[in-house]
């Protein structure tokens, strides 16, 4: 067992070292010019992903709008489960957050996923829905890359294909997202 502790942590380490920072702090940027020009901020995500978006818009949308003169416009459409199982009941389930984008998204907006494997038919029809309409989008995924890392504007790869360090170092991220907005001062100036 301990051997097995010893390499997963090993392993995490390596996933960890795996973030591109330029495209972290690219990220960051995204998100604080939808700050400046008060556009909304949408996460989404599945299971341990769909967790990662909720979490980081609880993070921006309190954390982080607490040490700005302006609070940050963000939605995680992972977290209406009666909605959510309303639209895949009666449309399907890869339309689950295009529908919930119809309904709130508008050109200029950003759109943000946590995936590992990069192609789950409800993030990849979303990104295009949102390509088409002119959000901004960016995806955070595993090595695998799959179908999101080649539509998102942006694209940040964690070089690991295991689920549960894939969907760690995407909270890795996330946060420091959210902290960058906590910590560094001249990020709240307008």
């Amino acid at each position: 067992m301990q051997n097995w502790l010893q390499n997963y942590i090993s392993a995490q380490h390596k996933a960890l070292d795996s973030v591109p920072l330029d495209a972290v702090e690219r990220l960051t940027q995204t998100v604080r010019s939808a700050w400046l020009r008060d556009a909304q901020i949408f996460a989404i995500g599945n299971g341990g992903s769909a967790a990662n978006a909720s979490h980081f818009a609880t993070d921006l949308g309190k954390g982080s709008s607490d040490k700005l003169p302006q609070r940050f416009r963000i939605l995680s459409l992972t977290d209406n489960t009666a909605w959510i199982t309303a639209l895949g009941n009666d449309y399907g389930y890869e339309d689950s957050f295009k529908r919930q984008l119809e309904n709130y998204a508008r050109p200029g907006d950003v759109l943000l996923a946590a995936s590992v494997s990069g192609n789950s038919p409800n993030l990849v029809r979303a990104f295009e829905w949102a390509n088409e309409l002119g959000l901004e989008t960016a995806a955070i995924v595993g090595a695998n890359r799959g179908k999101l890392a080649e539509i998102a504007g942006q694209a940040i790869v964690i070089d690991d294909g295991h689920y549960g360090r894939v969907e760690d170092v995407q909270m890795h991220i996330l946060h420091m997202v959210c902290y960058a907005f906590m910590e560094i001062p001249e990020l709240a100036k307008r």
